[in-house]
């Protein structure tokens, strides 16, 4: 094992990765979601908030909710996550409570904090169901942590740090493996019984589309101040970790692949990643694809955009044009990441270390601690946690404060 030269200042090195810490407490991170009827204009108040949208135009823009009853799964599956962790740490005989806490709806991350430090923790270690790099998945998170800490007081009483994006981790990489892998296996399954067992299939990657300017601000600057990445990291880490799926299952070798996009939203002149899913498997049913196997990489678990946007509209189009389609599974739940996500809060702790960082690309493992401008804030800069130009969170002055 390599020994780290660590920058005794800030715990940070050249690389991105900090010391292992004593943490005392894991605060997992999400998005939130309403959970009734009453809650679905408040909670996309809270979504939109800062950007003048009348209720009405949000009323428009509810109909995926009000279809599930004004409830989104995604709270139902962060308490499952929870659980999920708090028993693997069991397992494994670690003493490291897991708090729950989201951006958009109760509970919030501020509350949750507070709750956390009222129970005794001071130092706090976050994981978000987000795995990929750009505004919305990575720093808007590290923001509203920052916000929190100003918000309660917290700052200066409470240490705050973040694990890194996983999106290339095998815990998040292998239930997509093995869902991908399965999907193959119905989809041909399903042309053969119709009589068509010849007939090309098609393995579409699905993440949310983000505007177009937030996609090239995604991940670190080069010494010009451009992107490293030249589409962008968001883009990048994608194609990458489907790339890396695909390399572990034989039998799509030869099998044509694609990344498209879903949950477009704002407005429509502002430029946003394509191709929409729906475009896109239009466009590969015309080329003379019959069957399709729809990968939702850019997820944690089944939530909204995933219910709505892929099981409820793509499917519905993939029946319109006669194709043959199997959603693969997130990983939720899944035991490989479970213990993923365990492995990388135990990549940063000073007990049960675990100092080696498996990578499924060449673009990881990502930084615990993002670079100056990463993937930054192009409507103006907020309190951030884990930056290297972080301004809250950071170490405590007096620890026995």
């Amino acid at each position: 094992m390599t020994t780290q030269a660590f920058n005794p200042l800030d715990g940070v090195d050249e690389n991105g990765r900090m010391a292992p810490k004593a943490y005392d407490a894991v605060v997992l991170a999400s998005f939130g979601g309403p959970e009734g009827q009453d809650d679905v204009i408040p909670f996309l108040r809270n979504v939109t908030r800062g950007r003048g949208i009348p209720d009405e135009r949000l009323e428009e823009v509810s109909h995926h909710y009000r279809a599930f009853g004004g409830v989104s799964p995604i709270n139902g599956q962060n308490r499952a996550l929870r659980a999920a962790m708090e028993e693997e740490l069991r397992r494994r005989g670690i003493d490291l409570p897991v708090y729950w806490g989201n951006r958009n709806w109760e509970p919030f991350i501020a509350d949750t904090l507070q709750e956390a430090y009222d129970a005794g923790h001071r130092k706090v270690l976050a994981v978000t169901t987000s795995a990929y790099s750009c505004y919305s998945s990575c720093r808007q998170y590290r923001e509203d942590l920052g916000m929190a800490l100003v918000r309660t007081g917290l700052e200066g009483r409470l240490e705050v740090d973040k694990v890194r994006q996983y999106f290339d981790h095998p815990g998040f990489v292998e239930p997509f493996v093995e869902g991908v892998g399965e999907g193959l296996a119905k989809v041909r399954a399903g042309l053969a019984e119709r009589g068509d067992a010849e007939a090309p299939v098609h393995i579409m990657f699905s993440t949310h589309s983000i505007p177009m300017g937030d996609a090239e601000a995604a991940g670190p600057r080069d010494a010009e101040g451009g992107p490293v990445h030249e589409e962008g990291a968001y883009v990048a880490q994608h194609r990458a970790t489907a790339q890396a799926v695909l390399d572990r299952i034989p039998e799509a070798a030869g099998v044509e692949w694609s990344l498209v996009y879903q949950s477009r939203s704002g407005a429509p002149h502002i430029p946003w990643l394509e191709p929409d899913i729906s475009d896109a498997l239009r466009d590969r049913y015309e080329g003379g694809a019959r069957g399709v196997v729809i990968v939702p990489l850019g997820f944690v678990s089944d939530h909204m955009e995933v219910a709505w946007d892929l099981d409820t509209e793509a499917l519905e189009t993939c029946g319109e044009l006669g194709m043959v389609a199997d959603r693969v599974p997130t990983p939720g739940t899944h035991r490989k990441f479970v213990e993923g996500l365990i492995d990388l809060i135990l990549e940063r702790t000073v007990e049960n270390n675990i100092a080696d960082r498996p990578s499924a690309t060449a673009l990881g493992p990502w930084y615990d601690v993002c670079r100056p401008n990463c993937c930054a804030n192009r409507r103006g800069e907020k309190p951030t946690i884990a930056a290297v130009d972080s301004t809250v969170g950071t170490p405590l002055p007096n620890p026995s404060v």
